[in-house]
C-alpha cells in the first residue's frame, strides 16, 4: 500500500456549537433563581439591556392617605398661639412604617427574657446565660457540664442548680441533655408523675420506639390496653421543644413556580410566570445614541452590545416557548392526574414528550430540571410527571399511582390487625397491579409508612 499526500474534496455534516447556541442552552437549563442572577449580571455589563418590570412581586398594601397641602402663611401666624387646642383623637388611625416589618423571637431570646425575670445573683445569672447560649435549635443542651464549670469558674452543684431552673422555662423540656430527660421534664411540669409512666420513659424508650407493647406490659405487669394509653400519651409529648421558634425556620426556602395551570370552566389553561423570566427591552437612550453617534469606536461598542442584548431577549422568549410546549405536552399525557389526582398518573418518559413536540430528548431534560408548576393539585417539579411504568392487567401503571393506592390501603386497614406487605401485594393484584412483596416494602419505605408490626395497636 502506497501512502501519499493528496488534495481531496469531501462533504460532511458537523454540529458546531456557536456562542449564541451555547447561551440559549444555558438559559434553558437555568432555574428561575439562576436565570434572574444571570440577567442581573448581564444588565450591569450591557448598557443597552434593561428590565421592563422588576423581578419581584409587589404586595397589595393599603394606600396611605394623601397629605394635605400646607398653608405656610397660616401656620406662621398661629406658630406662637398658645390658646386652647382641641384634644387629639386617639382613635384616629396612624401609619407607622415599622408596623409593616415582621420579627420573630428566637429561642435564645425567649429564654434570656425568662432568665431576666428570675431572681438570681450575678454568678448564677452568668451560669444561666452560658447555658442558654449553648442550647441548640431543638432545645437541647449542647455542652458538657464540665465545660460550663471551667468557663464560669463554678462548681458542679451551682451548675446543676441553675440548669434545673432553666429547665423550668417555656417551652417545656428545654435545656435537657437527651430525649429521656426532655420527656421527664415535661411530665414533671405537667404533674403526671405516675410510676408506670416514669419507668417506661427511663427504661423502655427503645421498646416503645419499636412498638413492643406486649414486652413492656409483661415486664411492668400492666394491662395491654392501659399500656397502649400510656404510650399514646408519651407520643403527645414534644421531643424537640425548640423547633417552634425561628432558629429552625431560618433555612426555609420558597419556590416561585415557572408556570401555573388553572382550571377554567372544565378546561386547563397554562400561564407562564413572567417573574421567572422578566421582560427585557433595549434602552431607548443608547439606541438613539447608536443612530446619531459619529464616533466610530462608540458605534462599534454599542453595536456589539445591541447584538448581545437582542440575542438574550430572543433566548428568553425561546425559553418561555419551550417551557410552555413541554408543560402543554405533559398536560396532554397526564390529564387524568389533574382530574383525579395521583391515581390518574400514567407512565411517561422524556422520549415521549420529545416526540410529541418535535424536540430532542436532552432539550426536554433541560426544560424540566429545576422547573416548577403550580397546579390545582399542588406545586410540583416537572420531573414529577415522568414516572416509570409497572405491568398491570389494563396496561402499564405508574409507580406514583401505585404508591397512592398503597397509602390508601394502609389508611383503611384495621389498626389492630395491620396488613403485611404480602397481603398488600395480593390486594394490589386484585386491583390489576402485579407488584411483588419486595416492591411493596420498597414503596412503603419511600412513603415513610412503618411495617405492620410498628403500625399495630393493642386497644
Amino acid at each position: 500500500m502506497r501512502l501519499g499526500f493528496n488534495i481531496l474534496l469531501e462533504q460532511s455534516q458537523k454540529l458546531i456549537m456557536t456562542p449564541e447556541l451555547r447561551q440559549a442552552i444555558q438559559l434553558l437549563q437555568y432555574n428561575s433563581l439562576e436565570l434572574n442572577e444571570y440577567l442581573k449580571n448581564e444588565i450591569e455589563e450591557n448598557p443597552l439591556l434593561e428590565m421592563e418590570n422588576p423581578n419581584s412581586q409587589i404586595e397589595e398594601v393599603r394606600e396611605l392617605p394623601q397629605e394635605k397641602e400646607v398653608d405656610w402663611k397660616e401656620l406662621a401666624e398661629k406658630y406662637d398661639d398658645y390658646s386652647y387646642k382641641a384634644p387629639i383623637d386617639k382613635n384616629q388611625e396612624e401609619y407607622n412604617y415599622e408596623a409593616f416589618t415582621t420579627y420573630t423571637q428566637t429561642l435564645r431570646e425567649y429564654l434570656i427574657e425568662q432568665l431576666n425575670l428570675t431572681i438570681l445573683d450575678d454568678k448564677e445569672y452568668l451560669i444561666g446565660d452560658y447555658i442558654i447560649q449553648n442550647i441548640d435549635e431543638n432545645g437541647y443542651l449542647d455542652v458538657e457540664l464540665s465545660e460550663i464549670v471551667d468557663k464560669t469558674n463554678s462548681n458542679q452543684e451551682d451548675i446543676e442548680k441553675v440548669l434545673s431552673i432553666v429547665q423550668t422555662f417555656e417551652p417545656l423540656g428545654v435545656g435537657a441533655r437527651d430525649l429521656k430527660e426532655c420527656l421527664l421534664i415535661q411530665i414533671k411540669e405537667k404533674g403526671d408523675i405516675e410510676p408506670t409512666l416514669v419507668k417506661i420513659i427511663e427504661e423502655h424508650l427503645d421498646d416503645l420506639a419499636c412498638n413492643r407493647m406486649v414486652k413492656i406490659a409483661k415486664e411492668l405487669d400492666v394491662d395491654i390496653s392501659t399500656m397502649q394509653q400510656v404510650c399514646d400519651y408519651i407520643k403527645t409529648l414534644e421531643p424537640k421543644p425548640g423547633r417552634a421558634f425561628s432558629d429552625s425556620g431560618a433555612h426555609v426556602k420558597f419556590i416561585i413556580p415557572d408556570a401555573t395551570i388553572e382550571e377554567v370552566e372544565g378546561e386547563f389553561v397554562i400561564i407562564i410566570n413572567d417573574i421567572t423570566g422578566p421582560k427585557l427591552n433595549i434602552n431607548s437612550f443608547y439606541r438613539d445614541l447608536l443612530k446619531n453617534s459619529s464616533d466610530n469606536e462608540a458605534t462599534t461598542f454599542l453595536s456589539e452590545k445591541l447584538d448581545s442584548a437582542i440575542w438574550i431577549i430572543k433566548s428568553i422568549e425561546q425559553r418561555k416557548q419551550t417551557i410552555y410546549k413541554v408543560i402543554e405536552s405533559i398536560l396532554k399525557f397526564q390529564i387524568e392526574f389533574f382530574r383525579t389526582g395521583e391515581k390518574g398518573l400514567v407512565p411517561l418518559t422524556l422520549k415521549e414528550v420529545a416526540a410529541d413536540i418535535d424536540m430532542h430528548e436532552s432539550t426536554i431534560s433541560r426544560a424540566t430540571n429545576g422547573k416548577y408548576v403550580q397546579t390545582p393539585r399542588g406545586l410540583f417539579e416537572l420531573k414529577f410527571f415522568f414516572t416509570t411504568g409497572l405491568p398491570g392487567s389494563a396496561g402499564d401503571i405508574s409507580s406514583t399511582s401505585i404508591k397512592s393506592v398503597i397509602k390508601q390501603i394502609v389508611e383503611d386497614e384495621n389498626p389492630k390487625k395491620p396488613l403485611s406487605d404480602q397481603k398488600i401485594s395480593e390486594l394490589l393484584k386484585e386491583k390489576g397491579a402485579s407488584i411483588s412483596r419486595r416492591t411493596v416494602a420498597k414503596y412503603r419505605d419511600e412513603l415513610n409508612i412503618p411495617s405492620s408490626s410498628m403500625r399495630k395497636r393493642f386497644d
